[in-house]
This record gives structure tokens, C-alpha cells and sequence, in this order.
């Protein structure tokens, strides 16, 4: 029995492309060669590539509005430094929300003055500030949309005139949003896109032309912008299967469909949640993911039970992070529904039991 997989990244995949992707190592467009071991500029990699830019502009409604889309390397932690580096001049705001942002404001500290508008540190994170103020002269704004380890998520971003940059590597392609709002998004594809080992970057070229330092060519927007992703050998495996997803959601339909779906899944967990007297979130209710719920149990004297019988139900990367414990269950985009009434019914039957 395949487990029912809550993992929170790297992220449950749909069958259909692992099953595509596991072929593809074998023998890639049944050339006789592996995905893995073809040259990266050949024209059947490069066709892999350029679909999938074009996937993600399309699915984001981003085409011929100015978006430039990279897969690069590094992970979101590299982006911490490299969005400073290109467009923290003077001065920007961030959005403290998590351990995420807490890293994106330590990297940008060092090109830089820093504003933090608001924080919801006070209280261990389980909140989204709101009703905070982005100094007009900022360079720019900088926020995570969603936080993986806290279970909190941003339901509305600020209207300013100041340049957005968004982390959203756990819940890209999740919702619809006016993605044309941001001027640059960046998300590990680990998250909810596609294995470990490329992170994409949608810029609006216009947004180059705040750069105004010399910036070393690997860390240079521009860099990879001109060489169309390919500046150095990109993670060849990782892009591939990031694209097979990028099909999949569009086949389904889209963004439109999964948020749907998406919203159903975290509907089902979230009652179950707040009915059953041995579970409790904790984060504030109008700030909770869709993507990643937490919770704890009201008797941890239950632990044991309770994650033996997960256990015994196929269920499997629930455990909350390792600094705040607990429990997390990531409902990403492939993650079916089903799923999520499996950890339904084993939080019913230890309620039964008990």
C-alpha cells in the first residue's frame, strides 16, 4: 500500500509523473539515453526547459506582461541573499512571519538598512501581522507567503508602490493570486512543484533596472536571464519533473482547480481539528495554511498511541518540526483527499478509544 504521504519537502508528487519521471532515467524520448546523463544544451533538454518557463507563465496568467522565469540552484536560502544583492541599495522592508523570513532578513542585512514592518515573533509566529506600514522609499518589500513550520499563511498582500518580492515556496501554484502584483517570486520546487534541487524564479525584467551594484555573475539575475537558465548546468532531473507537475496542473485545470481541491482538503482537517476535543491548532484561524496545518494533541500522554496507529494506517510525515513539535500535516497540490480522511478517521478512532 502506498502511504498517504504529509511530508513537508521534499513534497508528494502525482503518480502519472513519477511514473514519466522513473521512464525518462531509463530512456529519455526512447533515445537509448537516461534524462540524467544527456547534455543540458542538447535540443531535447532545451526543449524541457522552454516548456517549462512557458508552463509556469501561463499557469501564473504571467505571459506578455514582461516576466522572465529562471530554474536555478541553491534552494529559497540562496534567494535570501540574492534578491538583497541585486536590489537592497539603501533601504527595505520585510515582513517578519517565520523562521524563513527571520533567514531572509540576517542575509539582507548585509547589503543594507532594513526595516522590519511588522512581526508576529511575540507570539511564537502563529500569526500574520496586519495593518502595517512600507516606508514609500523602501527598494523593496519583501514577505513569505506561506510558513511551512508555523502553519500560517498571508490571505491578502499589501497594495504598494514599492517593488514586492514574495517567497513562496510552499505554496506556489496553490491559489489563485494577481500574480502580476509581485515583481519577483522565488520558491524551492522541493515544496509543492517537484524534487529537490531547483528553485524558480519569475522576475519582471523591468526590475533589473534597479540594480546597482556590481553583483558576481552566479548571483546576477541578469546572468542567468541571458543565458536563458543555462549559465551553468542546471539540475537537469529536478527542472524535468518540475515540468511533468507544471503539465499535470494544467491538465487537472489549472490553478483554478486545485485551489479547490486544496480548500476541500483543508476544510476536512481543520473541522476535525476544532470538533475534536483531543486536537487543537495552533495558529490563529483566519491566518491558517491550506498547505500545512498544525496541531497538537490536548493529552500528550496520547503520543505514543496516536502515532502508532498513523503509522499503522499508512500515514506518514506528520511530525511537526523539530523546533516546535507538535504535529504538521502539508496538503500540497498532489496530495489526494483521501489522504487527508485517512488522518480523519485515525483522529476519530483515537477519540473513540479514549
Amino acid at each position: 500500500m502506498k502511504k498517504h504521504n504529509f511530508s513537508a519537502g521534499p513534497c508528494i508528487l502525482p503518480e502519472e509523473v513519477l511514473k514519466k519521471a522513473s521512464e525518462a532515467i531509463l530512456n529519455f524520448n526512447g533515445d537509448n539515453l537516461s534524462l540524467i546523463e544527456i547534455s543540458h544544451r542538447s535540443k531535447p533538454f532545451v526543449a524541457v526547459m522552454d516548456k517549462a518557463q512557458k508552463l509556469v507563465l501561463e499557469l501564473l496568467n504571467l505571459e506578455d506582461k514582461g516576466y522572465k522565469v529562471l530554474f536555478l540552484q541553491g534552494g529559497a536560502s540562496t534567494q535570501f541573499l540574492m534578491t538583497a544583492y541585486n536590489f537592497l541599495n539603501k533601504k527595505a522592508a520585510y515582513l517578519n512571519t517565520g523562521t524563513w523570513s527571520s533567514k531572509a532578513i540576517k542575509e539582507a542585512k548585509l547589503f543594507g538598512d532594513l526595516v522590519e514592518v511588522a512581526s508576529s515573533k511575540d507570539n511564537n509566529f502563529t500569526y500574520i501581522p496586519k495593518e502595517f506600514e512600507i516606508p514609500v522609499d523602501a527598494d523593496y518589500f519583501h514577505c513569505t507567503s506561506n510558513n511551512t513550520i508555523y502553519g500560517t499563511q498571508l490571505k491578502e498582500f499589501p497594495t504598494t508602490d514599492v517593488p514586492m518580492i514574495c517567497d513562496m515556496s510552499s505554496d506556489i501554484f496553490s491559489r489563485q493570486l494577481d500574480f502580476s502584483r509581485f515583481d519577483l517570486i522565488y520558491a524551492g520546487a522541493q515544496k509543492n512543484m517537484g524534487p529537490a534541487g531547483t528553485t524558480l524564479v519569475v522576475i519582471k525584467e523591468s526590475l533589473l533596472e534597479n540594480v546597482q551594484r556590481q553583483v558576481p555573475s552566479m548571483l546576477n539575475y541578469k546572468t542567468h536571464i541571458d543565458k536563458d537558465s543555462m549559465f551553468n548546468t542546471p539540475a537537469v532531473f529536478a527542472v524535468y519533473v518540475s515540468m511533468l507537475t507544471l503539465e499535470w496542473l494544467k491538465d487537472i485545470g489549472g490553478i483554478e482547480f486545485i485551489e479547490k481541491v486544496n480548500n476541500k482538503k483543508a476544510e476536512l482537517l481543520y473541522n476535525e481539528i476544532d470538533r475534536n476535543p483531543l486536537f487543537k491548532g495552533v495558529v490563529n484561524k483566519e491566518d491558517r495554511s491550506t498547505m500545512n496545518t498544525t496541531f497538537v494533541l490536548t493529552d500528550e500522554s496520547l503520543k505514543a498511541q496516536f502515532d502508532t496507529m498513523c503509522a499503522d494506517a499508512g500515514i506518514s510525515g506528520i511530525n511537526g518540526h523539530r523546533s516546535v513539535g507538535g504535529y504538521r500535516a502539508s496538503m500540497y497540490n498532489a496530495l489526494p483527499l483521501y489522504s487527508v480522511q485517512a488522518l480523519v478517521d485515525v483522529m476519530q478512532e483515537l477519540e473513540r478509544n479514549n
